[in-house]
């Protein structure tokens, strides 16, 4: 199979031309039904999988969510589970802390053994986050939840309200704009748009129901995502380093973009629980993976 393999310039990637598509079609497809893409698992892939090593890695990752979210977003739109107010309200946090992220990615964290620490603390955290949520149990249902769509109710004090199914939700503004703050400067060093550290704050924490903020935590994902590439791709700093591979980003794109569309259209059949075990097991092995050697030196010490 030798003659399906392509080498990327760029990044210097040697893979089968149908490996990168095939992996973000799988991980878009589970992915939006949580609200997210995928990319926190995708990075990973490229990192130790592909051997892509140098800053540009991130930026990839980035490149990724911009031809995978539109379709599951339109998706969502159509079926009118996307609340704009939140998506605002989090791209007002999550954007100034994607270009600190940046600046911290390229400055600090450029050598591979220290983002691979960076990359097994954040699988940590969202694994420990997903089994918090897996162990509290099963909530309790509106069964016409899941195909209700979302009401807009006015601002009351500090907080965003809306309604889906018949009942009322309601998101912190300030809080949940510094949480932006800090997820964007995480993110943004890492490569990802925020969605899958902030999907689980709004579902674990603020106790928002998956099938409607969904819509809104793509959304965000997405401009942080366009301003992402934009910064490793013209910030201060840059350079053919930090750029994307935007041929392997756009391979990735195409796999993720089917992956979307058939997950958004199937979110609202699937019960939750699979979807977080899944994503359990998947951020707790690859935590493992990369934190394994720090481990072992605590050990020994």
């Amino acid at each position: 199979m030798n003659f399906l393999k392509v080498t990327f310039p760029i990044s210097g990637v040697t893979t089968w031309i149908f490996l990168p598509p095939l992996i973000t079609f799988l991980l878009a497809f589970f992915g939006v039904m949580g609200g997210i893409t995928g990319a926190f698992l995708l990075l990973p892939f490229q990192f130790s999988i592909l051997g892509y090593q140098t800053p540009g890695v991130s930026a990839t990752n980035l490149l990724y969510n911009l031809l995978t979210i539109p379709p599951a977003l339109w998706r969502f739109r159509k079926e009118r589970r996307f609340y704009a107010p939140l998506a605002l309200l989090m791209l007002s946090g999550v954007i100034p802390g994607l270009f600190l992220g940046y600046l911290v990615r390229i400055h600090w964290l450029a050598s591979p053994q220290r983002f691979r620490l960076l990359v097994g603390m954040v699988l940590l955290y969202l694994c420990s986050r997903i089994l918090k949520d897996l162990r509290k149990g099963q909530r309790k249902v509106d069964p016409a939840r899941n195909a209700s769509s979302i009401e807009y109710l006015p601002r009351e004090g500090g907080y965003l309200r809306f309604r889906f199914g018949a009942t009322v939700y309601r998101v912190p503004i300030l809080s949940t704009l510094i949480i932006c703050l800090l997820v964007g400067t995480v993110s943004g060093a890492y490569g990802i748009g925020g969605g899958a550290i902030l999907a689980p704050y709004l579902v674990s924490i603020l106790r928002l129901p998956v099938h409607a903020v969904a819509g809104a935590t793509l959304a965000s994902t997405f401009g942080a995502s366009v301003c992402g590439v934009l910064f490793y791709t013209l910030g201060p700093g840059s350079g053919p380093l930090t750029r994307p591979d935007w041929a392997l980003g756009l391979l990735f794109g195409l796999g993720g973009l089917a992956g979307a569309y058939l997950g958004a259209r199937c979110q609202k059949y699937v019960p939750e629980r699979p979807i977080k075990w899944g994503l359990f097991l998947a951020t707790g092995l690859g935590a493992l993976k990369y934190l394994w050697p720090y481990l072992l030196l605590l050990l020994k010490g």
